[in-house]
């Protein structure tokens, strides 16, 4: 896992890589991720994620149709942003590619995590029907491989915190 310093103009420090992994694993913020439209025009799009610790991967479920998935199909490069809007304030972000998978049966694991991380189990009719749009090929999978972590946490900083002197 490669981990950048984000911070600026010392209001904050980067995470560790624990910190890193432990924020991913259980932030239940959106991540925000900017496509690349058919005119090169950035396109923001917040959704729910997975992070698989394991192998460093973000997961997204997008509809087969959607902006997102058809600026992906077309330039599968991708920034993202997961960041907590609680004071101290800190986050993660970067640049990764996209894998778009199609494979239902390997996608359904993945997305019930993704519903049950968000919504605290696959039963309830919201999570039944994202799950039945990835069974019914309606939705696909979006595999982020990111190429760093950019971090930034500001209650590491002493001026953020008011403990400083």
């Amino acid at each position: 896992m490669k981990i950048v310093d984000a911070s600026e103009s010392g209001f904050s420090k980067p995470m560790t890589e624990d910190e890193v992994r432990d924020f991913l694993i259980h932030s239940t913020k959106n991540v925000h991720i900017s496509t690349l439209d058919e005119k090169g025009e950035p396109n923001i799009h917040p959704t729910w994620y997975y992070f698989d610790n394991d192998n460093d991967k973000i997961y997204v479920e997008s509809g087969r149709d959607s902006r997102k998935t058809r600026n992906l199909r077309r330039n599968n490069l991708i920034y993202y942003c997961i960041d907590d809007d609680r004071i101290p304030y800190k986050g993660v972000r970067g640049k990764g590619t996209v894998r778009v998978s199609d494979d239902a049966d390997h996608n359904l694991p993945i997305i019930k995590k993704i519903v049950t991380k968000y919504l605290g189990s696959t039963e309830n009719t919201m999570a039944k029907d994202i799950i039945n749009s990835i069974k019914d090929g309606s939705a696909v999978l979006l595999e982020i491989s990111p190429r760093f972590y950019a971090t930034w946490d500001h209650g590491k900083c002493k001026k953020i915190r008011g403990n400083e002197q």
